[in-house]
């Protein structure tokens, strides 16, 4: 068989393809806000054991978007208003300060670094990837500047902030009627970020969250 005729094996575990495939349900309100889950019917209508799908669930309660009650059950706590204004506005807090302290720090070689990411991220788009491919090629984008900024504390937030934003970037391409990001959305991100100007490149920051959050906010579900 010609090996253009092969198709990419699926790398994701059975717990992560598990956490993609619930979240989207929520995220859309396939499954309603307060609606009960059992373990056996998820098992059984996703078809995989019990242990990857623990695995999930306990992923998808850190995320806020279930609920864990002892003796009770596991529930659809869905997003709220609230949930995307707070991340939104912690986000564009970290990711400015992450700008203004790797600001100084910015070398030929990590901005070369950077327009790869975002080469990267083009490239998977233009080859069709799918949703969530392009969601972990735009988050490794924009954990450029808190790599650089070589603050500790910095960089663990953002690491507590990212399973998150993964869903919240769903979201964010739901309301825009998109499989994916456009290919172009970071063009202008990277061209400020390798420029002179960190006032410019906070004002973006600030135009381009916002913006995000409207629409995001859009498209959430009637509660």
């Amino acid at each position: 068989m010609p090996l253009a005729n092969l198709k990419p094996i699926e790398t994701r575990t059975l717990r992560e393809q598990t956490v993609d495939e619930l979240k989207t349900l929520i995220i859309s309100g396939q499954l309603g806000k307060g609606e009960r889950l059992t373990e056996t019917g998820l098992a059984k209508a996703l078809g995989i054991s019990r242990g990857p799908l623990r695995e999930a669930i306990r992923d998808l309660v850190e995320m806020g978007l279930l609920v864990s009650k002892p003796y009770t059950g596991i529930f659809v706590r869905g997003v709220t208003k609230r949930d995307i204004e707070e991340l939104y506005s912690l986000r564009l807090a970290l990711e400015k300060f992450a700008f203004q302290e790797c600001w100084g720090k910015r070398t030929k070689a990590n901005l070369e670094d950077l327009r790869a990411r975002n080469l990267s991220l083009t490239s998977v788009i233009d080859d069709g990837c799918s949703p969530q491919e392009a969601i972990e090629r735009e988050l490794v984008l924009h954990s450029w500047c808190y790599e650089v900024s070589d603050h500790s504390l910095l960089q663990k937030s953002w690491s507590q902030l990212r399973p998150n934003l993964s869903f919240y970037f769903t979201i964010h391409q739901q309301a825009h009627a998109r499989s994916g990001p456009q290919r172009d959305a970071h063009d202008n991100y990277v061209s400020l970020a390798c420029g002179g100007d960190l006032d410019a490149m906070l004002e973006h920051l600030t135009h381009h969250m916002r913006q995000g959050m409207k629409q995001a906010l859009t498209a959430l579900p009637e509660e």
